[in-house]
């Protein structure tokens, strides 16, 4: 089990008292190695709470440069980081923040030939992606490495959340709902509008990401009730959340009964495919 020291035990305290994680549950966390793809409106929250909370290893992959229109929502960087890669500015603040944890900046997109090797370092992985090209590559290969995904969206202002272990089977032996069960396959290019067309409130990809690190938290600790098999559909306007069942697909061609993606070859060159609306320019920056 890992050691704190007293100034980390002091830092962690408010977590030690809790029953549900203890010090048993802070030493998970230090020992603990979560990937966020995307430094931008909800990798900004995801990043932030997580160095807060003591995970000890934490990897930013982003490929993109702060934008001043990023400011409205990306809380991560500061207006002197316009211009600075991402991966750099965030892993920046993490330093800052949290002097307990190891941070990797990956200033690169993930792609077929990387994304494998890349996920397979980490424990737990938060997707923040900025297309749909990324987000199927990313869900296939948390598949292949069996490493849990943590997904979000947000779009104007609303956002869904789920956790996706499709590797891992329910109570009827099926398996448990993945990306792919919940959206087949992307939608035409360029038909939704992006957000930076359609717009979306800065606050709501705060609201996402917390969500989105607290699911990474309960599936390191190991409390509380997983989101794998559910999504959650958050409303701003209303301030509503609705839990809907998300069901395995047999037709799906991941992890179907007949399935015909069986390595990530089918996602070499789609790396620069676009977002839809719910997704896009927040996620662009997530």
């Amino acid at each position: 089990m890992a050691t704190f020291s007293r100034e980390e035990l002091e830092r962690y305290r408010r977590h030690i008292v809790l029953p549900e994680v203890g010090g048993a549950g802070q030493a998970k966390l230090k020992a603990a190695s979560v990937l966020v793809v995307g430094a931008g409106g909800l990798g900004s929250p995801v990043i932030m709470y997580l160095a807060a909370a003591g995970v000890g290893r934490i990897g930013i992959v982003d490929d993109d440069a702060v934008d001043l229109s990023n400011l409205q929502r990306q809380i991560i960087h500061a207006t002197s980081d316009v211009g600075r890669a991402k991966a750099e500015s965030a892993a920046a603040f993490v330093e800052r923040l949290n002097p307990h944890v190891t941070v990797e900046a990956l200033p690169f997109r993930l792609r077929a030939e990387n994304a494998l090797e890349v996920i397979s370092r980490y424990d737990v992985v938060v997707d923040g992606s900025d297309n749909f090209a990324t987000r199927y590559l990313v869900s296939d290969a948390c598949y292949f490495a069996k490493k849990p995904l943590i997904w979000g969206a947000i779009g104007q202002f609303t956002g869904q959340l789920s956790v996706f272990k499709p590797y891992e089977r329910d109570a009827d032996g099926q398996p448990l709902a993945g990306y792919r069960d919940l959206l087949p396959e992307a939608p035409p290019p360029g038909s939704v509008p992006s957000c930076a067309e359609a717009g979306v409130i800065g606050a709501l990809p705060g609201v996402i990401g917390a969500l989105q690190a607290m699911e990474a938290i309960k599936e390191i600790v190991g409390f509380g009730t997983s989101l794998a098999g559910w999504l959650l559909l958050y409303d701003a306007l209303d301030t509503s959340f609705t839990k809907v069942r998300l069901k395995w697909r047999p037709d799906n061609p991941l992890t179907g009964r007949n399935p015909t993606i069986t390595d990530l070859s089918v996602h070499a060159g789609r790396e620069d495919e676009t977002l839809c609306a719910a997704q896009k320019e927040a996620e662009k920056g997530r």
